[in-house]
This record gives C-alpha cells, sequence and structure tokens, in this order.
C-alpha cells in the first residue's frame, strides 16, 4: 500500500483531514506527578496518541524536537513510533536538507523507523529528493513556503508576480509522482495557498501555522481543498491537544472541517477529461495517446535543439504527463505492457525525465527501483547507484526518449559496473534513425511503446499538423 492509499484510508475511516503534531512545548504540558522532562513527555505523547487515534489522518513528529533532546531523544522517538496504530500514517518532519546524507537518512527514516513520510528542503533540487523515490510506497513533502514573516524578502524575490516559492512548486512537479511527492506550506495568508494549489492541483499539503495571525480556517479551506474536498492536511492547534480534555475541541474542529468539505464536493465541477475528436478507418492502436501529447503540449514544432545537439522541427515534453493523471496512466500501461513480457528483478529510471515513470512503474508493477546516478559526487556514499539490489540480478532501464541512445547507454553501463545485468532498455519514444541497432550492437535489446514516424502519420491523418509540418517531421 503507498503512502496516498493508507492516508486516504485513514481519511476515510476517521472521516478527518486533521493531523497531529507530536512535538509539544514542554512549557506548555499539563502537569504531571513527575519531574522528568523525558517521562512527561513520554505519558504526554503516548496520551495524545491514544485520545486521538480515531479522530485524526496522520501523525506528523519533529525529528528537531527529539534530536535537542539528545539520545534520550531519538530513544523517546523510537517508542512513540511504535505506539502508533499501523493504519495511520506517519509523517516525520525532518527538513532535511542534507545531498551528501540523503540515501543514509532516507535508509533510516523509512527502514529502520519504519515511517511513511519526511519532509525536505528542496534547494539542493532533485538530486536530493531521488533517494526517497527509491521507496516506492513511501512520500516526500517538499517545504515551498514558510510563514515566518523573516522569510518573505527569500520566498517573494525577485518579484510577488513570479515569487521563488512558485519556482519551487513548479520545479516539484517534475521531480516525483503525486502519490510520492506531496507540497509542505506554511499558511498566513490564503492567497499565497490558493496560488500553489493553482499549479498543483493533484498534489497532497500539508498545512502549517495556519492558526497565526488573522488567518480563517474557512478562507484557508476554500484555498486549499482539491475539487473533492481532499488533498489537504490540518494541523490541529497546540492549545486544544493541550487540553485536559482534547477530544471534545477536535471533535468541534473537524466538524467545521468537514461542513466545508461537504459544500466543496457538491459544488464541484467534474474533473477535466480528455476525449477524442476523430474516428481513422485504420487507427493506430494508441490514437488517443499519440492525440493527448498534441493537444496537451507534449509535442510542439518550431526549430528546438536537443540534448544532443542537433537541431529537429519538433520537441516533445514529457514532464507535463505526470501532472495530469489521465495520460499518465495511459503511458505507465502502454510502458506494462511492454514489461510484463520480459525478465527482470529490478527497474531502473535514467535521471532525470524518466524517474516519475520509473517510480510509477514500480508502484503498479510492485517491482523494486533503482537509478544510476547523473553526476557521482566526491563527497557522501560516492554511490553510482543508488537504491537496494544483489549484484548478479536483471534491471530493465527505462527512459523517455530515445535520440541517440548515448545517456541510456551510459545509465546502463553505470548499472552494469554495480555488478548487475541489463538486457532490455524499454523508452516511450523512439527517434528511430537506427538508434535500436546501434543499442543493438551494444548488447542491449530496445523496445518502444511508439516512435516518432507512427506519431507524425497520425497527427496529419487526425488534422492535427498540416502537410509542411509533415514533410518536415518526415526528412528528420
Amino acid at each position: 500500500m503507498n503512502f496516498v492509499d493508507k492516508l486516504n484510508g485513514a481519511i476515510a475511516r476517521n472521516h478527518s483531514l486533521l493531523f497531529a503534531g507530536l512535538d509539544p512545548n514542554p512549557e506548555i504540558l499539563p502537569t504531571t506527578p513527575s519531574s522528568d522532562l523525558i517521562t512527561n513527555l513520554r505519558e504526554w505523547l503516548q496520551f495524545t496518541i491514544t485520545a486521538t487515534k480515531d479522530l485524526v489522518c496522520a501523525y506528523k513528529p519533529t525529528l528537531g524536537f527529539y534530536q535537542a533532546l539528545g539520545a534520550p531523544g531519538i530513544e523517546l522517538l523510537e517508542q512513540i513510533l511504535a505506539a502508533i496504530p499501523d493504519h495511520i500514517p506517519v509523517i516525520l518532519d525532518a527538513k532535511h536538507g542534507d545531498l551528501n546524507t540523503s540515501s543514509i537518512f532516507a535508509k533510516t527514516a523509512f527502514e529502520k523507523w519504519q515511517v511513511d513520510a519526511v519532509t525536505l528542503s528542496p534547494y539542493s533540487g532533485q538530486d536530493h529528493i531521488a533517494p526517497f523515490l527509491l521507496y516506492p510506497h513511501k512520500a516526500a513533502f517538499v517545504l515551498c513556503c514558510t510563514s515566518n514573516p523573516a522569510a518573505v524578502a527569500l520566498q517573494e524575490y525577485p518579484a510577488k508576480k513570479s515569487p521563488l516559492y512558485l519556482q519551487v512548486v513548479n520545479e516539484a512537479q517534475s521531480w516525483g509522482t503525486p502519490e510520492q511527492l506531496g507540497l509542505e506550506v506554511g499558511i498566513n495568508q490564503p492567497e499565497v495557498l490558493a496560488r500553489i494549489r493553482a499549479i498543483a492541483p493533484e498534489r497532497v499539503i500539508l498545512a502549517r501555522s495556519i492558526w497565526t495571525g488573522d488567518c480563517h480556517l474557512k478562507d484557508v479551506l476554500a484555498a486549499g481543498l482539491n475539487a473533492y474536498g481532499e488533498a489537504l492536511l490540518i494541523p490541529i492547534p497546540q492549545e486544544i491537544l493541550t487540553q485536559k480534555y482534547p477530544v471534545i475541541g477536535i471533535k468541534s474542529l473537524n466538524a467545521e472541517i468537514n461542513q466545508a468539505r461537504d459544500i466543496a464536493i457538491q459544488s464541484a465541477a467534474t474533473c477535466s477529461i480528455w476525449v477524442p475528436d476523430v474516428c481513422l478507418l485504420n487507427q493506430h492502436p494508441h490514437l488517443d495517446l499519440i492525440l493527448q501529447l498534441y493537444d496537451l503540449g507534449c509535442i510542439m514544432f518550431g526549430s528546438f535543439v536537443q540534448a544532443s545537439g542537433a537541431t529537429f522541427p519538433y520537441y516533445i515534453d514529457l514532464r507535463k504527463i505526470i501532472s495530469n493523471p489521465q495520460i499518465f496512466h495511459q503511458i505507465l500501461l502502454a510502458y506494462s505492457e511492454i514489461l510484463k513480457n520480459l525478465e527482470f528483478d529490478r527497474i531502473a529510471g535514467i535521471p532525470y525525465g524518466s524517474l516519475p515513470t520509473a517510480t510509477g512503474l514500480a508502484l503498479q508493477l510492485n517491482r523494486p527501483m533503482i537509478f544510476p546516478r547523473k553526476e557521482v559526487k566526491a563527497h557522501g556514499t560516492r554511490r553510482v547507484i543508488e537504491g537496494n539490489f544483489e549484484p548478479g540480478e536483471m534491471v530493465v532501464v527505462v527512459d523517455d526518449i530515445l535520440i541517440s541512445g548515448k545517456s541510456v547507454m551510459e545509465g546502463a553501463e553505470k548499472i552494469k559496473s554495480a555488478g548487475l545485468n541489463v538486457r532490455d532498455i524499454v523508452v516511450f519514444i523512439d527517434h528511430e534513425q537506427g538508434v535500436k541497432d546501434r543499442l543493438k550492437t551494444n548488447g542491449y535489446q530496445a523496445h518502444s511503446v511508439l516512435t516518432i514516424s507512427e506519431i507524425t502519420e497520425t497527427l496529419y491523418q487526425a488534422g492535427r499538423i498540416n502537410e509542411q509540418q509533415f514533410q518536415a517531421l518526415a526528412e528528420v
């Protein structure tokens, strides 16, 4: 079960979007007979979990809080994690931002502590996020905006119309699938949340700091809930959690939220669905998929310089597909039709474009994933391959577009250098020009969902491109 499924199960079971923060301020804890801080904290945390397990959809311990208590604090964290019911997801608030330790921290958080998600800093880019995506049933929340007033100088740079925090959201869209990557948003202005939701309608948003300032819950819900009244996690205020009988306040707050959710669901428009508008006598089996790629702007015409240095009269941008569940699902199914006939132990995605696709396939086929680093760091673990594997295993390599074959062969050679075997390479689009033969000469069997000639022929027959465009593409 992946993180989103586990989260949605807890939401449905408890009919709640509320999460409980497990990082209390010791100064406002209820008084207890014991004078020992760790004991006081343990008693309060265990009481909180017991009181809220039927009222929340997630728990969020803050790693820094427990680290500040030293070794007894880490021991306390492990005890608290063990006390949380298995069916309720745990989001470890780590704000981890160190690229050098990302792999080992992912292993500790997901394998040793068995948490379901972590929060991460975005400023090291996808290199930092990628090791966490190797765990297809776990998730990461990328911090994109905080409520701290002093952060405005950075977050709204260079201008309010195009602030840095929106750039973070845009970039994160291509880092991982909606099942694996959410957004953390500190909110004191609902309009900020609304702008983020407009860019990322499919992402789960972990809301923070909504109880400070003049921010009203009704406005937050209107800005942050998706069209189905979901995908927004709301924190329980500390002042409610530290009351002698917190259940009363939590139930009241939950009723207010659910009322707003019901209104959102009733007034929501249906999800935007692409439907075909042509019918061809001899239609391609992936006709709808090809037309969607064109209609969604994934295929563009003009003069474009490719990564290989060549200039083509078209450009294919597959990064957009992960923001459209309909087409992304179809693409994963198309890949799966090829993969189900191949023998392999693990799936490898080539950084960075194919990592979301490889993650989706790992989830769909229930196969473990690895990936070769684009560049090997001179520090940290210096690993060439990220993820767990055993030498001698067979790996199928997944990539998006096959133009020269250089990048996918470099990735395959890195995988082989770690003692793994690579026989099959599966791509979505083959540029043709003899690239599959080149791969075969180097010992690889290439498979593709589509070829560029199939795409151009189908677009021409469907009237999406004119004869001049068709001829220009045919001459490539």
